[in-house]
């Protein structure tokens, strides 16, 4: 093992045995290189005559660029654009967006958490998380009602198992019991599990009550007291779009400092936070309990640096440069409160709607408080038969999941449009029923 490695290795040991066992192989064997970024770094500090190191071209001391790029950035300078952000982003921004963090879910306040690290979106976090923590053969626990992309990460890219259970019982709430026992049922056969945690969810837009998240707490502890190493992912790619019924805060807030045998992992970005989609900002966040947190976290963000440096090198400096300046601005928050009501307002309109009993004949509804869409469970006809009927008869477009779920996203249609969409998706669910 490179030495380097080995290094980060007995520091993450010894401030927390039970961080270094969730690791993979490639978690372990991962390490930053004092290479050519570090040797630029020290370059940049000290070197006042001539500074040959990092690959930019520079132009009477500014990066180099192409004049009719200028234009598209009027209010920032070239060094906030053209230059190579560092792997784990740009450290102001990292600092504004834990401070975001602690605004908006208050009691983390007092708990120790790392730095967030930058990525490429939340994908490239989920990819992340993977090549830390999963090996193959290991298994990952989720919702059945999950985003795709986890089999795709988690499956395919590194040959793990996800395992599923039934995320609503008959009540129409989160099925705690399901979730316990298949924890249970799994940590009999190993010593470490992935939990990913996704709410609001992706697809059916539901977020757990105050009451639900705390048995989701009470099962993961008691599950770690028995011995079992268990990394959670809080996927908040739709964090604070919060509706009714459901808690305001990441379950991270709650999972960070839970117990020892816990590593807890962020996910969640810039990208729908902010509306910023094309931005393809994230940031990956970690906490565990540990005696020596502040080391521990170091190690480990050299581990995650060392990931980002073999995929992406580093984020887009002109989007990080962007977020940076708006988030200290009192007008951003602004803007969350105005766009959070237009959703909101949508969704209610949507509830609304949908509650008519003339529906009733051709779906069900599963529950749905927060985020960007709701899932209709067909009684009839095939999801894909219809996507395919809605297209071709109607021009609508939705996402068909299996053989029964069918995904609207309300979050793209405007709120007096939504009963029209409704009626149709209902008449071609009875073109094809009759």
């Amino acid at each position: 093992m490179n030495p380097f490695a080995e290094k980060l290795n007995n520091q993450i040991r010894k401030n927390s045995s039970s961080t270094f066992a969730s690791l993979s192989k490639l978690g372990k064997d991962i390490f930053f290189p004092p290479g050519i970024l570090t040797q630029a770094g020290q370059a940049k500090k000290k070197a006042h005559r001539f500074n040959a190191t990092i690959g930019i071209a520079l132009e009477e001391q500014k990066p180099m660029c192409l004049d009719v790029t200028k234009p598209y950035f009027s209010n920032l300078e070239a060094d906030e654009i053209y230059t190579y952000a560092p792997p784990e982003g740009l450290p102001q921004l990292r600092k504004l967006w834990k401070e975001k963090m602690l605004r908006l879910n208050p009691s983390l306040i007092g708990k120790s958490i790392s730095n967030p690290m930058v990525t490429s979106a939340l994908t490239h976090g989920l990819c992340l998380v993977g090549d830390l923590c999963v090996d193959p053969g290991d298994v990952v626990i989720t919702a059945d009602k999950m985003w795709g992309v986890y089999r795709l990460n988690f499956e395919t890219r590194k040959q793990a198992q996800i395992v599923t259970f039934p995320l609503f019982n008959d009540q129409d709430g989160f099925n705690i019991e399901a979730f316990t026992e298949l924890l249970a049922t799994e940590a009999k056969k190993r010593e470490k599990l992935i939990v990913v945690l996704n709410f609001p969810n992706n697809p059916t837009g539901y977020t757990l009550s105050e009451k639900e998240a705390q048995e989701v707490y009470n099962t993961l502890k008691n599950q770690a007291d028995q011995g079992t190493k268990i990394v959670t992912i809080s996927d908040d790619a739709y964090f604070g779009l919060f509706y009714e019924n459901s808690i305001k805060e990441s379950l991270f807030a709650g999972l960070c400092n839970l117990h020892e045998n816990i590593l807890a992992i962020k996910l969640d970005g810039a990208t729908k936070e902010s509306y910023v989609w094309g931005f393809r900002t994230g940031f990956l966040t970690i906490g565990t309990k540990s005696e020596n947190s502040a080391a521990l976290y170091e190690a480990m963000e050299m581990k995650v640096k060392g990931l980002i440096r073999t995929t992406v090198s580093s984020g887009n400096h002109a989007s990080q440069s962007i977020l940076e300046k708006i988030l200290v601005t009192k007008e951003y928050y602004e803007n969350l409160a105005e766009k959070f009501q237009i959703l909101k307002a949508r969704a209610q309109r949507l509830k609304t709607v949908l509650s008519n009993s003339k529906y009733d004949d051709e779906w069900g509804i599963y529950p749905f408080n927060s985020g960007y869409f709701m899932c209709l469970k067909l009684h009839k006809v095939e999801a894909e038969d219809l996507r395919i009927h809605l297209l071709d008869k109607y021009g609508i477009g939705t996402i068909a999941l299996g053989k029964t779920d069918l995904r609207i996203a309300f979050s793209c249609i405007e709120e007096e449009q939504i009963e029209e969409l409704i009626d149709l998706i209902y008449q071609g669910a009875k073109d094809l029923s009759s």
